[in-house]
């Protein structure tokens, strides 16, 4: 799944590629969105919270816990305002269950660390089914080139917030 700090990408920047979208079939109007939310993303909008070492190192540990018990990570990547995780679910265990927990635990640990109350984390996720091996090959490394493709990172190794560097 990806998911989103909840001032990365506001509703009315949403609102207007979708109105760019009318009447496009549904298939193209999604793949469009997902590309220019990928993109927006990339360019650091929001507050960003993320970037700072402690609040990465939040989520990174959140979504180790319970690695090789509910689930296998395969890849990740904490970017300042998103978040990659490439993943098996293991048993019972559901995606959608896992990425609230990860969310859930990590907005309390932020806004306590911050002083605040609030919402740190968009509601919704994207997520992709891995169709074969070239899929999950090529998800991988678009997981661990996000932080080059960014900027932030000259090679996917360098980034310290991604499975690329450990």
């Amino acid at each position: 799944p990806i998911f989103r700090l909840a001032d990365s990408v506001p509703g009315s920047v949403i609102e207007s590629w979708q109105e760019e979208l009318t009447g496009k079939p549904h298939e193209e109007r999604r793949a469009f969105l997902r590309a220019r939310v990928d993109r927006y993303l990339d360019q650091g909008h929001g507050s960003c919270l993320l970037a700072d070492d402690h609040y990465a190192r939040v989520v990174a540990d959140a979504i180790h816990f319970h690695d090789q018990r509910n689930y296998f990570i395969l890849a990740w990547c904490v970017m300042p305002n998103h978040v990659h995780v490439l993943l098996e679910v293991i048993g019972s265990n559901t995606l959608h269950g896992t990425v609230h927990s990860w969310k859930s635990f990590t907005a309390h640990q932020i806004n306590r660390r911050r002083g605040v109350q609030g919402t740190v984390w968009m509601a919704d996720y994207f997520d992709r089914l891995i169709r074969d091996e070239e899929h999950m090959a090529a998800t991988i490394a678009y997981i661990h080139g996000n932080p080059v493709r960014a900027g932030l990172a000259a090679l996917p190794h360098e980034w310290p917030w991604s499975s690329a560097y450990h």
